[in-house]
This record gives C-alpha cells, sequence and structure tokens, in this order.
C-alpha cells in the first residue's frame, strides 16, 4: 500500500487571498488511522475574525447584485472544478478523517452534485403576485438574500456539510462565512479552492478555523451576520440556537439522531440486512442518520440478525488508503472511548455481545464492527446517540408497541422500514416521528430532496427547496400607480 502525502500548507481563505491567521494559537492535524501528526493548523484571532465579517459583509453587497443566472454559471464552474480534482480532496480527507478512500471521494463527488443542484435552484428562486382588491394595485412578493451567513460545519463530512452550507448561501446571493472543523481542516480548504478558481468575488467566501466557542460567539452576535447553519451535536447545537435566539437570528439546526429500523415480518431479510448493514458500518457509524436501534418483527428476526452479524463479521477494518479496507479507523481517540464506555454499559446491564464490542491494536483508532442483542431499556445505548460502529437488535410482535418505543426519544431525524406490505408502510408514514423515512431502500440525503429533523434533531432543512429558502427573505411590496 503506497500512502500519498498530506496537504503542505493549511491556510485560511479571508477576502480571496489564503493567509496563515495572527492568533500564534493552533493544534496538530492527526491521521486517525496512526495517530500522528500530519500538518500544523493555525487558529484564527479576533482580528482575523473581523476581517472575515468585514469582507462578507462587502462581499454580500458584491454578491447579491449578480444575477441569479450569473451565479449559477459560476457554481457549475466550481462543480467541474470539484470533480476534476475529487481524487486530491479525497486524499486529504481520508488523511485526516480516516474513512475509506473510495467513500471519501464518493463524498467528494456527491457534494460536486450538489453545488449543480443549488446553481440551478437558484435561478428558480421565483416570487409571485398576489390578485389586488383594487384597480392599479400590483401585490408583489420578492425572495432576497438574507444577508451574510455564518456557518459551522462536523468533522464526519467536512467536505459535503460545509457543501450544503456554502452552495445554498451562494445560489440565493449570501456571502459566507464558514468554520470547519479543526480535526480535518485539509479538505474544505481544497474544495474551497475550486470556488475561488471559478470567480467567485472576493469575501463571499471566508473559511476559519480556530476555537470553535470563541467563534461561534463572536460571529452569531455580530451585527452583520443574519443566518447561522450548524450541523453538529445536540448539546452545542442547542447552544448556538440559544444565542442566534438571543440575537433574533434565524438558523438551521441539524443535529444528531438515533435512527430506528423497522423489519416487518414479510419483508425480504437478506436485502435488508445487506442495505442496513452498508449503511451502518459507512464511516464507522459516524453518521447522524446511521441506522442504530433495529426493530426486527418476531418471525424475521433470528434471519435478519444472524445475517446481519455475518456481514459485520465479514467488515475488513483498515487503513483507509489499503483498496482491501471496507471501514476506517474512528475519528479521533474520543470516540474509541466512547465505543468502549457505551458498549460495556450495556454489557454490564445483561446484553449480549454477537460480535465485536472492542477496539482494534494499539496504533490508530480501529474499533471492531459490533452487533448487541438482549439490550435492555435503561442501557445507555438505548438513549444516547452512539455515533459508531454498532447496532442494537429487538424483537417485536406488535407495530404500535414498537412504534411508541421507535418514537419514545426526544431525536427525530431519519428512520429505516421495510415491509411489502401498503397498508403497513402508510401507517408508518403517519406514525413515524422523525424528519425523515425511506422504506425498503435508501432514499435521504439527496440533493434535490429536504434533510433535517425534528424534537431534538433540529429544525431546519439543507437539500432541496426548502434548503434554499433557508437562505431567502421574502418581501411584500403593495404598489398603486
Amino acid at each position: 500500500m503506497t500512502t500519498p502525502q498530506y496537504l503542505s500548507k493549511l491556510d485560511h481563505y479571508i477576502n480571496g487571498a489564503w493567509v496563515q491567521p495572527t492568533s500564534g494559537k493552533g493544534q496538530d492535524v492527526v491521521n486517525p488511522a496512526t495517530n500522528q501528526p500530519i500538518g500544523k493548523l493555525g487558529f484564527a484571532s479576533k482580528a482575523d475574525l473581523d476581517a472575515a465579517v468585514k469582507a462578507a459583509d462587502a462581499g454580500f453587497k458584491t454578491w447579491r447584485k449578480v444575477s441569479a443566472f450569473e451565479r449559477a454559471k459560476i457554481l457549475r464552474k466550481a462543480a467541474d472544478l470539484v470533480r476534476a480534482r475529487a481524487d486530491q480532496i479525497a486524499t486529504a480527507l481520508t488523511f485526516e478523517q480516516g474513512k475509506i478512500l473510495g467513500e471519501a471521494k464518493l463524498e467528494v463527488m456527491g457534494s460536486a452534485d450538489v453545488i449543480d443542484w443549488f446553481a440551478d435552484e437558484g435561478r428558480r428562486a421565483y416570487g409571485r403576485i398576489i390578485p389586488a382588491r383594487a384597480d392599479g394595485v400590483r401585490n408583489m412578493v420578492i425572495m432576497e438574500p438574507v444577508g451574510p451567513v455564518a456557518g459551522f460545519s462536523p468533522w464526519n463530512f467536512p467536505v459535503l456539510q460545509a457543501t450544503r452550507k456554502i452552495s445554498a448561501a451562494l445560489a440565493a446571493g449570501c456571502s459566507i462565512i464558514v468554520k470547519c472543523p479543526e480535526e480535518t481542516p485539509g479538505s474544505p480548504i481544497e474544495f474551497v479552492k475550486c470556488f475561488e478558481e471559478a470567480g467567485v468575488p472576493d469575501g463571499v467566501i471566508n473559511l476559519l478555523y480556530g476555537v470553535p466557542a470563541e467563534i461561534s460567539e463572536y460571529l452569531i452576535a455580530h451585527p452583520s451576520i443574519r443566518k447561522i447553519s450548524f450541523t453538529g451535536s445536540v448539546p452545542v447545537g442547542k447552544q448556538l440556537a440559544s444565542l442566534a435566539g438571543l440575537h433574533m437570528k434565524r438558523a438551521t439546526m441539524e443535529l444528531g439522531g438515533h435512527a430506528p429500523v423497522m423489519v416487518f415480518d414479510d419483508a425480504d431479510t437478506d436485502s435488508a440486512a445487506n442495505l442496513m448493514a452498508f449503511l451502518k458500518y459507512r464511516n464507522a457509524g459516524q453518521v447522524c442518520v446511521s441506522p442504530t436501534r433495529f426493530f426486527v418483527q418476531e418471525k424475521a428476526y433470528d434471519k435478519f440478525v444472524a445475517k446481519f452479524v455475518d456481514l459485520a463479521k465479514a467488515v475488513k477494518v483498515g487503513d483507509g488508503f489499503d483498496p482491501a479496507s471496507k471501514m476506517g479507523p474512528l475519528a479521533n481517540p474520543r470516540r474509541v472511548n466512547a465505543m468502549e464506555s457505551i458498549i460495556l454499559d450495556a454489557k454490564e446491564k445483561g446484553a449480549r455481545i454477537e460480535t465485536g464490542g472492542s477496539r482494534i491494536g494499539n496504533a490508530g483508532n480501529f474499533f471492531e464492527p459490533t452487533v448487541l442483542t438482549g439490550v435492555p431499556q435503561n442501557a445507555r445505548i438505548m438513549s444516547e446517540e452512539p455515533f459508531g460502529p454498532v447496532a442494537v437488535m429487538m424483537p417485536f410482535k406488535d407495530t404500535d408497541a414498537m412504534l411508541e418505543q421507535a418514537n419514545s426519544l426526544p431525536f427525530g431525524l431519519a428512520s429505516y422500514a421495510f415491509t411489502k406490505d401498503a397498508k403497513t408502510a402508510a401507517k408508518l408514514t403517519d406514525s413515524i416521528d422523525a424528519g425523515m423515512l425511506t422504506i425498503n431502500h435508501f432514499g435521504i440525503a439527496l440533493p434535490e430532496t429536504p434533510f433535517g429533523g425534528i424534537k431534538d434533531s433540529g429544525y431546519g432543512h439543507e437539500g432541496g427547496i426548502e434548503g434554499l429558502n433557508a437562505y431567502l427573505q421574502t418581501k411584500f411590496v403593495s404598489h398603486l400607480a
């Protein structure tokens, strides 16, 4: 296996220039496959934040005057550059995040599709005419960009999550300051370079790294920032939403999940197990929509669990650059500790480990794909998002009782179901308490579909027309000629 080289420079992007931050602080970027430093990232100072806000303010005044038609051309050029550089961006992503190179490239190529979607949708940000009650009156609804945006993206999909914020904001005519994750800075840097070279004007995109709390508190409170978009954990999301509310800032919150999977007796259990095992161990389970709580009807339970366990055992865990690897390491040592803790808690309370349950080796953050059965309701994993490669299997008999349990948590992001019965599918559609439900296939997280949750999983959407509307504000004009 030949490992390529990581990036030589980790600069910030402010007002159209790649610069080193001025705080004098920073941290190492670490390869999760080895836990060895591969780069040094500097942190933004208050002066850097001031410069970024000033640039975004000026950039917004310029960019909002560019027609939606011309904005779309620039965005499409950026998407083409992302595709042309997919290998380079994916390499940086695997180095710093750990996911296998094939998954990294899929993330990058999917990000290009997101840009293309919003490029086109931005040209269709239509207003409307409302029939008036008097002659000579014109009632118009005009959609306008909300203004400079502060975006905060996570480390599990550092390119895709930044893309959703950047491309939607730019398509709507907004400028953006995006704080990408300090643990995975290189891939967003390479990604933003594509927008720069596509011709996005200075100040329209600004990319920063630093102490998350310091940056969020500064940007959200700043009067020039008119909207925030955050993807991350529920506790941090609640803090930022509270701060946004204090300053009357519009917000999109895409937070955690604990997705139920509902497999009925009439389902194709082999097909369901194959798809769900792939989704469970994708990105080592570090996915907000990862399937975690498996409710399997009694007659299908033994067959489904046996198949799923076999699939988990067959997952080869290794360095993301090894072509034989099907799952890379966890992104950081914190996740290994969290997996060990939550699985030990379940085991001590009576759960059975069907496979996995332990870290692999002493170098890197590798962890075994894990399946648990017989997990009691008081185990932490039944109420806490595991965010790792562990699946919990539970048999059920009565659909209503199962739905009550599936809906019992404060999370409400993704949900999955497998059934051949149309009445069952309709019942699930009406009853499941989640922002997204996909039945008999994986049909969420596409550029053209809304992505978002309810309850503690957040509010607002990314993707689809809803994702564009989040960056637009409505102005009503009534004109008597």
